[in-house]
């Protein structure tokens, strides 16, 4: 269990940037062992799993590792309510397999690495509250029709 921001942050640096290091929002490694997921939009079976990166790019030169690695967590945070109860947080070692739809990677899960604390969510925020307070998830909305 990751239980701060900070310890994630140690992770991703332990990993030697992140490079092979996801985080996937789901119900767990458990559920997800058949190792693919489908596209929201047509129901296409996808050839990996969805997950963001914790990659740190190089663009992203000496800029706080902390910001980063909040972003990452946060960008999709709304699935958890998107995808129901017991959909949270955790930390897979992976490879990519693909891209997914909104070029996302896909990938091979190889190990499982940690849930993240739920408390950590509420560092996130505060982080990047600190950095623009009105920064939000990528969320879609569903279209009302018109």
């Amino acid at each position: 269990m990751v239980d701060s921001l900070d310890a994630l942050v140690d992770l991703v640096v332990r990993a030697g940037g992140g490079h092979d290091l996801y985080v996937r929002w789901s119900r767990g490694y458990d559920l997800d062992h058949h190792g693919t997921s489908s596209d929201e939009l047509t129901g296409v079976a996808l050839p990996g799993l969805s997950a963001n990166p914790l990659r740190v790019e190089d663009w992203w030169d000496d800029r706080p590792l902390r910001l980063w690695v909040a972003r990452r967590l946060h960008d999709y945070r709304h699935l958890r309510q998107v995808r129901g109860p017991g959909v949270r947080p955790w930390v897979a070692r992976g490879r990519e397999v693909a891209r997914g739809p909104d070029n996302e990677p896909l990938i091979e899960v190889c190990e499982p690495v940690a849930w993240i604390h739920p408390d950590v969510l509420d560092e996130v925020d505060a982080t990047l509250a600190e950095h623009r307070p009105d920064w939000g998830p990528l969320n879609r909305m569903p279209s009302t029709g018109g």
